[in-house]
C-alpha cells in the first residue's frame, strides 16, 4: 500500500511541476522569469549576498538524512537496536533543520530583497536594496536597476526623484503581487514547496514515533524493523520530490 501512495504522490508532483513549467513559457512578451539565484541570495549570518547557499546547504542535509534512514533500515535488518536510534534520530535532526530552513526561505521571499518599482512613465525599476531593511533611503546614495535586476543602473538625487514619482512599490511576495516577477511565480512557490514542506514535516512526525517505538522495543520484541523500512520509503521519496523541485526553481 506504501507503493500504491508514493506512485500517486509522484503523480500529483508531477502535475505540479508541469503547471509551473507551463505557466514559465506562457509569459505575456515583455515579461520575465525571475532567476533563482537572484532571489534566494541569503545565508543566515552573513550580510552580504550569497546565491543559493542556503538552499544548497538545505539540499545537502536532506541528502544526508536520507543517507542515515538508510543505515537505520541496515541496522534494523541486523536487530541491531542501538543502532536503529541513533541512525533514525540524526534523520529526524536534518528533517528538522530542513523544515526550519524552509521556513527561513519563505521569510526572505515575502519580505523581498529587492523592491519593485513602477515608474510614473511605466518603466519597471528594481531597488538596489530592500528599504525594509535600511530603514531610510539616502538620496545621494540612491541606487535601483531599470528592467530587471541586473539592468541598466541608475543612482544618485535623480534616481531618487524617479523613485519618489513612482505610481507603485511592490515589498517581497503575496498571492496578490510580487516584486520579482509574474504573480504566478509567487502562487507556484508557496503551493509547490509549501506542500513538499508538508511532506517533510509529515516524515519528520512518522520519523519520530517509529523512533519511540524503537525505544521502547516495540519492533525487537515483534522480531523485525519493517515499520522503519516503510517509514525509510516515504522518507526516500521526500529527498528525491525534493531534487526536482530544487531543479525546477533554483537551477533552471
Amino acid at each position: 500500500m506504501i507503493w500504491f501512495f508514493l506512485v500517486s504522490d509522484a503523480l500529483t508532483f508531477s502535475g505540479l511541476l508541469v503547471s509551473y513549467g507551463f505557466a514559465r513559457h506562457s509569459l505575456m512578451p515583455g515579461m520575465e522569469w525571475p532567476v533563482g539565484e537572484l532571489v534566494f541570495n541569503k545565508f543566515p549570518g552573513i550580510s552580504g549576498s550569497a546565491p543559493l547557499m542556503y538552499v544548497a546547504l538545505m539540499t545537502f542535509i536532506l541528502i544526508i538524512s536520507s543517507v542515515t534512514m538508510v543505515l537505520a533500515v541496515e541496522a534494523g535488518h541486523r536487530m541491531d537496536k542501538k543502532g536503529v536510534v541513533k541512525w533514525l534520530f540524526l534523520t529526524v535532526i536534518g528533517g528538522l533543520f530542513f523544515v526550519g530552513s524552509q521556513a527561513y526561505e519563505w521569510a526572505h521571499f515575502i519580505h523581498g530583497s529587492h523592491a519593485r518599482v513602477t515608474l510614473a512613465d511605466g518603466r519597471t525599476a528594481f531597488l538596489e536594496e530592500n528599504p525594509h531593511e535600511e530603514g531610510h533611503m539616502d538620496p545621494a546614495t540612491f541606487a535601483m536597476t531599470l528592467g530587471s535586476t541586473h539592468g541598466e543602473k541608475m543612482e544618485g538625487p535623480e534616481a531618487y526623484k524617479l523613485f519618489e514619482n513612482a505610481t507603485h512599490v511592490t515589498y517581497g511576495a503575496n498571492m496578490v503581487e510580487n516584486e520579482y516577477g509574474p504573480p504566478s511565480y509567487a502562487n507556484f512557490f508557496f503551493f509547490i514547496t509549501g506542500f513538499h514542506g508538508f511532506h517533510v514535516f509529515s516524515g519528520v512526525v512518522i520519523n519520530f514515533i517509529v523512533l519511540i517505538m524503537v525505544i521502547k522495543g516495540v519492533f525487537h520484541r515483534r522480531g523485525h524493523y519493517e515499520m522503519v523500512e516503510k517509514a525509510g520509503l516515504y522518507w526516500h521519496f521526500v529527498d528525491l520530490v525534493w531534487v526536482f523541485v530544487f531543479t525546477f526553481f533554483y537551477l533552471v
